[in-house]
């Protein structure tokens, strides 16, 4: 999948969280990033995983939203957002193969078979002997 661009998404600048004194209070460098999937240029079947994706940033309107407050300055949380969005869209549209089912080879059998009777006599030696008369 294709790079999305900084003129695909919509940023809005917010207030950041946490500390950092009055600068936190003054300045607006967190980043919040919204994309809409659903309009983009995608291909049908990516749209389709990224759907399926089960993650919180993927809202239900079909948006993704990202917010970025690690940085200091807003140019890096705006890069930031961006790396983790493209990074969220390549995750979610990867093609896992397919897997091929194979049969336990028959050395594997033979050492479950061994390791459940090994388990068997260990426990069979705790049960308790009782002498009838």
């Amino acid at each position: 999948m294709k790079k999305i661009g900084e003129t695909e998404v919509e940023f809005s600048a917010i207030r950041a969280s946490g500390p950092g004194g009055q600068n936190v209070n003054k300045v607006s460098t967190a980043v919040q990033l919204r994309f809409d999937f659903e309009r983009a240029r995608i291909a049908v079947s990516d749209k389709a995983r990224i759907r399926a994706t089960r993650d919180a940033r993927i809202i239900s309107s079909g948006e993704i939203v990202i917010k970025a407050q690690r940085y200091r300055s807003q140019e890096k949380n705006k890069q930031d957002a961006l790396d983790r969005l493209n990074l969220l869209l390549a995750k979610a549209t990867e093609v896992k193969a397919a897997r091929i089912p194979t049969k336990p080879t028959r050395g594997a059998k033979e050492k479950r078979l061994e390791s459940k009777r090994n388990i068997s006599d260990k426990k069979s030696t705790r049960r308790v002997v009782r002498d009838y008369e």
